[in-house]
Parts: C-alpha cells; structure tokens; sequence
C-alpha cells in the first residue's frame, strides 16, 4: 500500500512543484568557493562564520569571502565542530583543532599525534561532539575521548563497526553494526536498546522528544523511543522516503526537521511532521544528494550538498516562485481577484487558486504577450499585444482587437468609461448594461499610449518613451483631442513612465521625478522622491501605484515605496534593500500586486516573488575587520595582526583591509562606509564592497573605521583598525636629532671658516694693499726709469743725429774733396805739376784716412751699444769693411749716401750688399737692412 501511494506521489510532485512558492536560496558552486565539490559537516563559531568539511580541506565562510585551508595530511576533512574559539575537524587517521593567530589566519594543532599507537590503520573520524570538558571524536571504529583540561584521551573500541554517533537528551549515543544503541556512561559504553528497529535500521540522526528520543532512520521513517519501546512517528513524508535513503537530519529551532536525502533532495517538516517544503534540484537546489545539513545562529538551513552548498533562508519574508520549466515566462502583471491569482507574461495569461498548491492554469486565447491586467466595477481587463479582454473566472472575453493594448485609466465622473492606451492612440472603453464594449478611439492623436493619466480638466498626458510627453484637452464627449501639445519639460528618458498616486500625476525619467502642476498645466521637479536617484543609480522611472496607496519605484540597489503621510502632506519613504541583480525584475516593466494586508507580488524575469512586509525586519549585524595585508610596491602581499595595530616601514605603505557583516540572506543588501583618519575627513559613499585599499600612505599615524547598514537600519558598531606608516630612518626622530647635531657642528664649522676666510681676506687685503703699494712704487719707479730711458733714448738719438751729421759732414767733405780732385785734374795743363799733384795726393789721402773711420766707429759704439761687437759675434766671417757697410746701413744709410763714404760707386755698394747679405745668409724674404735693424 505504501508503495502504491508513493508512486502516486512521485507522480504529482511535478504538479507541486510547479506551484510551490519557495523560502530564498542562496546557491555556493564548487567554482565560487573554489574548493571540493563535496561537503561533509557544517558548523558556525561565535562571530557567525561558517567552516565545512570539504574534500579539500577546511573551508570557512565569513559572508563576504572563501577561505580554504588544506587539511594536514592532504585527505578528505569529514568533520568539523566550533567549540568556544578552537574549530575541531577529523579526517583520514588525523584529527585536532584549528586556533586563530594574529593575523586572524586558522593555524591547526594535532591531537591524535599524541596518541598514534591507538589509532586504527585506515582509521577516519566522521563525527565530532562537545559535551561539557570533553570532546568526542567519532570513526567507523573507535570513539576517542578528549579531556580539554587534562589532556588525556580515553577510548571505546566495540568489537562491530560504529555507524553513527548522535548527541540528544545531553546524552551521547552511537549505534553498532548489529547490536543497537548504546550510550556513553562514565567513559564507557552502555547498552541502550537493541530492540530490531535499533539493530536492523541504520539511524541517521537522534533527537530529543517530550518523554524519550526521536529516531530518524534511513529507510524506514521516523521512530519514538520512549520507556524502552519504539513506536512509528508519522509524517507527510514517509511513504517517499521509503524510496529515498536518508543521509543527514537536523532538528530545527522550531522543532521542525530537515530531512536530506542521497537522490531526493531535503524536506522540511514542522514539529508535527507536517510537510512545509521539498525542494529538490528541481525546484532551485544545486543538487539532490544531501551530505550536510545545519541551521545558524539566524535560523538559515545550510545544505552540504555532492556538489556545491545552498542556504535555505527559512525565515525570510520573501517566498519566490520560479519557473524553470519555461512555460510560465516573464511576468508583466498580476492582479488578486475573487482568491484567485492571475499572472500576465510574455506567454500568455495564468491563474490559480491563491495560497495552493495547484498549478497555474493557462487561460485560452491569451497566448502572447500580457501587458497589464486591471481591476474595475468586479470586471478584469487584460491589455494584450492582441488588444483587450474580458476575464471571467477562467475565460478571456475579446472586446478589443483594432490595436494591442497598453493599460487602462479612469475618467473622473465618468463610471461607465475608460480610457484604454493601445499602440495607435487612445480609446474608449463604455460599459452598457452590464457588458464593457468599445466604443470609439480618440481622433487626432495617433501616438502610442503605454503611460497616460487624465487630469480633472479632461487633460491628457502621456509619455511617450523616444519623443517625451505629450499632452492634449479631450472634448466633452471624449471623441476628439485638441490643444495637442509636446512639453519641452520634462524631457523625454528610457524606461520613464506616467502615473497618478494620491490625486497627482507623476512623471518619472533619469533627471528625477516630477509631479504635476494641474493649475499651471507644467510639471516641476519633486525634491523628495528625486533624491532616490541621487542616492542610488538610476535603472527605470516606472512608477506603481497599488490598491494600498503605495507608490512603488525600483533603483539599482532598492525597491523603495512611498506612503501618504497621515498627519503632513509629505511622502513617507520605505526602503528594501533588494538589488536589481537579485530581483530579476524586467527594466520598464517592473509590476508589484498587492495579495494581502502585508503580502506584495514582484514580477521576474522566470517567475515572482512575495515579500511580507510585516515580517520584514533589518538588524545589522556587527561589522569586523577580518584581514589586513600591506605590500610594497610590485611585491607579495603580507599578511598582518587584525585584533593590534600594526606599524609598518616607510616602503609597504599599500595596505589592503577586508571587512565583513556575517549576513547570509539572498535578499538583504548590505552596506559599508569607511573612513581612514589621518588621510580622509569624510566618510566614504555606501557601498557593497568590503575591501578598502589604500596605496602611497605618506608616513603618519591612521585609523581605519568601518561601519555597516541594512536598508534604514542604523549602523550596529565600528569596527577599528590603527596603525602606523613609519617615516624613513633618514627622517625618524634620532636622525633628526643626527642632523641638528651636525647641523649646529656644520654651523660652527661655517662660522670658524668664514672667520677663518675673512681673515684671509683681510690678510689677503692687507698683502694686496702692500702689493699695490709696492706695484705703486714699482710704476714709480719704472715710469722714472722710463723717463730716464726716454732720456737716454733722446740722448741717443742725438746722438744718432750728432753721428748722422758728422757722418754727413764727412760725405759732404769727402765729397767736395772729390770735386775739388776733379777740377784739378781737368784744370792742370800740366799734369806733372808738382804742386798739383801734391794737392791732389793731400786730397787722396783726406779721403782714404782711416782716422775718420775711427772717430765714426767710436761715436757710433757709443750711440747704438756695440752693435758692431754683437753682430761680429753673431757673424764672425764679417770683414772690416763689411761692419762699417753694415754701420752704415743702421743708419738707415741709401746705396747712393754710402757710396761717397766708402770711395766706391753705387753699383760696388749694390754688391758689397749683395755679398754682405751671402755671409749673412738671410733668407729671401728678409731684407738686409730689416735684419741689421732688428740686432
């Protein structure tokens, strides 16, 4: 019987599945964590991070970033258990615990290497537990008892395998192959049942009840143990997992259970075994083998899965419904009606019973795309791409089909019209009886219509996304519009929409929101509602109005709506802090429907999701600095102490901190803000980062705060960091004091040689002043002696001109002699005349006396300093006759005035000179007479 109901229930399991709205999942790949794909055990420390047994090691969690850490021996981690601040794992013939050192790193320290002659060869520990002083550590064979105040071990060896150890009724329990369950007493073990539900079913996890345990086995169900006696304890989940095998169980805060299964996924049970969720692969989990299961200090459901590991936010507002069949699409609108719920996408229009667990019916004729769907006088309408419907129950009634369909107004006064914005213009929609027909499409304006209002004057506005907004008066009988006007203000944007809320007609672009002004016809920019772009990045201007008087508007980091304010006229902002990345909303086309008092629906791109906004609470948790690293330039990072400041050289002033808020819900948004003191004077932006990096600190002293924020929520502490970047020795304290020492040693070394330099000078001065004087006299004296050679050469010249004019006086002689010779010769008849020629030897002998020569060679030794000894010596082959030729030629003497002087023609004195140049042996280019000049 039970097997037949299991097939059945294998069998609708789709359908369910199909309609099951979800707790938030939150998925970790093998790639993201970039460690094994298996997770064996989960465990949480009191800062609220997270450590798993992986494949590879021990992997810690602290909501921001993945730490791996290999196990000592390279195997596979199968435990892992925080108790107090050690992280106690075990693996392949090695267990031990993990402490935090200075620079928040997990440095292991081994315990089973204290007593390795006790451990069994292939021995591996799959299980750990705390129970008061003592840790257990759990194998397939032995169970090792650790004493943390003594240090001893003690140890439980039964002679069958161990299959599991549990902890329950603060009792420890472990189940042996074939016996049944004991429990541990005063270090040994003891017999507790082996009753054939102990002995032939293998339990996986033991809880505590009212009266006695509660046992989950692997195939068979769950069992009570009260008294010695076992009793089926029934739950909506049996029969299925009767064909599941049960790996791993958690009791819930609640007192509900988590179930996982090797092939089936985890169900979630409430306390009276009542089936809440089952949620598979299928349905949003990574994968269907369940290794793990833990729930944390938040009451998150950690799931240790074959490959990867997912977070179950059980206690989130937020359910979610997605498709991932396909066959429901992206949702564009959705509407509550007669508790029915009606969902509009890009395949047509759905519908089911609200708050079941039935499918979604597909409702005919509405395949295509559903642009909106409004409520009005109990009719639905539905704005199609195929124009507009009727909906009644589960039939779609076409009443429109000239023009797909935008959306649907009011007209002030006017029950039994609407507006109806289509692709080619506006139309209007008129209810007669109790049937709505179309009645006529406004002329003159053939613009498509997807956001217009109506204002109380029979205004028209409407946005239109590539011209801006338009607007135009409507005739009393809503047939023809005039007055056609495109407003310059405010200019056209993407994804900008048009909306009335609270009587008002909103415009809403990338520059900002803008409300109406009926009464000028011109729109003005509304400071309130803008500041959410000026505070988060602009993704859409649409605007939603719900039936709560909400005014719903999306942003990149934020769903924000806003509440007429019951006292003031202001608005009353309220912030989500969902992201776009995590909504999946489709831009321009974001829709919100309110379901209940609390309870709103947001379209997705594969389905929706519903947020309780009564449940929503933000809490910040506190914020802490969990690593800091410092470099130099182009080298390797350096880890530092986090819980001490730090103090680090001149050169690694690049100085990286990471900091986090353990905060694991799909759906909250944290934020950070930092300031380093010493550097900065202002706080920086919100942001999601969790690192700050730094680079090029100047020497100082700094302090690194940070703070955390969830949506309004104030922040929860600070979290601080000081340190120190220490100048270069060349500008540290003592080689300040180094360079005043030289400084002042420099200073009296300058002083004493400047003092030593000025009375050189002045030495210096002085000896010059002497000089001068000296050189003084010395001009005096030589300016005498120049004056005395002046003299002297004056007397010399007279010398010169003394001798040049005896010497000319003796030619003038010589020649008038020669005359007088001549007329006696040609005047004597008789050349016999003795008197005659006795005259004429007196004349020859006057002539040829060498007596004058003598007189002239003295007077001109003395007038030119014995030119004719130095030219003698430089020219010893010089005859007499050959000095006084040269003599003569001192005197700057003609051929023609020598000539007389020497008895001898002009032509001899031209070869005497000629000869005289021989001896001398001049060059041709130097002149005689230049030579005997220059001697």
């Amino acid at each position: 019987m039970k097997i037949k109901f299991a097939l059945i229930w294998w069998l609708l399991v789709p359908v369910f599945a199909f309609a099951q709205e979800l707790a938030p999942i939150v998925k970790y790949s093998p790639a993201t964590y970039n460690a094994g794909n298996q997770n064996w055990m989960i465990s949480q420390d009191a800062q609220r991070f997270l450590f798993f047994a992986n494949n590879e090691g021990l992997l810690e969690f602290n909501g921001s970033a993945w730490t791996l850490y290999p196990s000592p021996n390279e195997t596979i981690i199968r435990s892992v258990k925080v108790v107090g601040d050690r992280v106690y794992t075990g693996c392949y013939m090695e267990f031990g615990y993990w402490t935090r050192d200075a620079n928040n790193h997990l440095k292991y320290h081994s315990l089973s290497s204290k007593i390795k002659d006790k451990i069994v060869d292939d021995e591996q520990f799959w299980n750990i537990f705390s129970y008061e002083q003592w840790i257990i550590f759990q194998s397939l064979n032995q169970i090792h008892i650790y004493d943390t105040k003594t240090g001893k071990f003690s140890v439980i060896s039964p002679k069958n395998l161990i299959l599991k150890s549990f902890q329950a009724n603060n009792s420890i329990y472990y189940q042996v192959a074939n016996e049944g369950l004991y429990e541990i007493e005063n270090g040994k073990g003891k017999l507790v049942s082996n009753h054939p539900v102990a002995v032939n079913n293998k339990i996986v996890a033991i809880f505590s009840a009212d009266d006695g345990l509660l046992l989950q086995t692997q195939h068979n169900g769950l069992f009570t143990f009260i008294n010695g006696n076992f009793a089926p304890f029934f739950s909506d989940v049996d029969d299925q997992i009767i064909t599941s095998s049960v790996y791993s169980c958690q009791q819930l805060s609640d007192k509900g259970f988590a179930i996982g299964t090797v092939s089936n996924g985890v169900f979630i049970l409430s306390a009276n075994g009542k089936l809440r969720y089952h949620i598979t692969q299928y349905k949003g989990l990574s994968n269907n083998t369940v290794l793990s299961i833990f729930e944390d200090a938040d009451q998150n459901l950690w799931i240790g899965l074959d490959n990867g590991i997912n977070c179950i936010n059980l206690q989130s507002p937020i359910r979610s419904y997605s498709d991932n069949t396909g066959s429901l699409g992206t949702v564009y609108a959705s509407l509550l009606h007669n508790e029915k719920l009606y969902i509009g996408t890009n395949q047509g229009l759905f519908c089911k019973t609200y708050n079941s667990s039935e499918p979604f019916q597909f409702i005919k004729n509405t395949k295509g795309q559903v642009w909106s769907l409004f409520e009005y006088q109990g009719t639905i309408f539905c704005g199609h791409d195929s124009g507009t419907f009727i909906i009644e129950d589960v039939n779609a009634i076409p009443i429109f089909s000239a023009s797909g369909t935008w959306g649907f107004v009011k007209i002030p006064g006017k029950p039994d019209l609407l507006l109806q914005g289509n692709y080619y213009g506006i139309s209007v929609l008129q209810k007669a009886g109790n049937q709505w027909k179309f009645r006529n499409k406004i002329s003159k304006f053939d613009y498509s219509a997807k956001h217009f209002e109506i204002s109380n004057s029979r205004d028209v506005y409407i946005s239109h996304e590539y011209k801006g907004v338009f607007r135009f008066h409507l005739d009393a009988n809503f047939t023809t519009c005039s007055e056609l006007t495109m407003l310059t203000t405010p200019k056209k944007g993407k994804n900008a929409s048009l909306i009335k809320f609270d009587k008002n007609i909103y415009y809403a672009n990338k520059q900002g929101i803008y409300v109406l002004d009926d009464a000028q016809k011109t729109f003005r920019k509304d400071k309130t509602l803008s500041a959410v772009f000026e505070k988060d990045e602009y993704t859409s201007g649409k605007l939603i109005a719900d039936s709560s008087n909400k005014l719903w508007l999306f942003s990149k980091n934020y769903i924000h709506y806003f509440t007429v304010n019951k006292i003031g006229n202001e608005l009353k902002k309220n912030t989500i802090p969902i992201p776009l990345s995590l909504t999946g909303s489709m831009l321009g086309y974001e829709n919100v429907t309110r379901l209940s008092n609390s309870i709103y629906l947001i379209g997705t791109t594969d389905g929706y999701y519903t947020i309780n906004l009564n449940d929503l609470r933000f809490k910040s948790n506190s914020v802490s600095i969990t690593n800091v690293t410092i470099n130099k330039i182009d080298e390797k990072l350096i880890s530092c102490p986090v819980k001490s400041g730090g103090e680090f050289n001149y050169d690694e002033n690049n100085i990286i901190l990471n900091y986090t808020v353990p905060e694991y819900n799909k759906y909250i948004y944290t934020e950070y803000q930092y300031i380093l003191e010493g550097l900065q004077e202002e706080w920086s932006n919100w942001s999601a980062k969790t690192t700050a990096n730094f680079k090029n600190l100047p020497p100082g002293d700094y302090t690194f705060k940070v703070r955390a924020k969830i949506a309004n929520s104030n922040p929860k502490n600070l979290a601080v960091y000081s340190f120190t970047i220490c100048k270069p020795w060349y500008a540290t304290n003592l080689a300040l004091v180094l360079y005043l020492i030289l400084c002042v040693l420099l200073a009296l070394y300058i002083h004493k040689a400047y003092k030593e330099y000025y009375r050189k000078k002045e030495q210096k001065l002085i000896e010059e002043n002497n000089l001068l004087l000296e050189i003084k006299e010395l001009e005096n004296e030589q300016q005498l002696m120049k004056l005395k050679n002046e003299q002297l050469s004056s007397d010399v010249d007279s010398k010169n001109r003394e001798l040049a004019v005896s010497t000319m006086s003796l030619m003038k002689k010589n020649e008038l002699l020669a005359l007088i010779k001549d007329d006696l010769n040609r005047t004597g008849t008789d050349k016999d005349d003795k008197s005659i020629k006795s005259v004429i030897n007196t004349i020859n002998k006057s002539i040829s006396d060498d007596d004058s020569w003598t007189i002239f060679k003295e007077a001109f030794n003395n007038a030119d300093n014995d030119f004719l000894k130095k030219i003698k010596q430089l020219h010893p082959s010089l005859t007499p006759n050959d000095l006084r030729l040269c003599a003569y030629l001192r005197l700057n003497l003609s051929s023609k005035e020598i000539a007389p002087l020497l008895n001898i023609s002009v032509r001899s004195v031209e070869v005497k000179r000629y000869r005289l140049r021989k001896k001398m042996d001049l060059p041709h280019e130097k002149g005689v007479v230049e030579y005997i000049l220059s001697i």
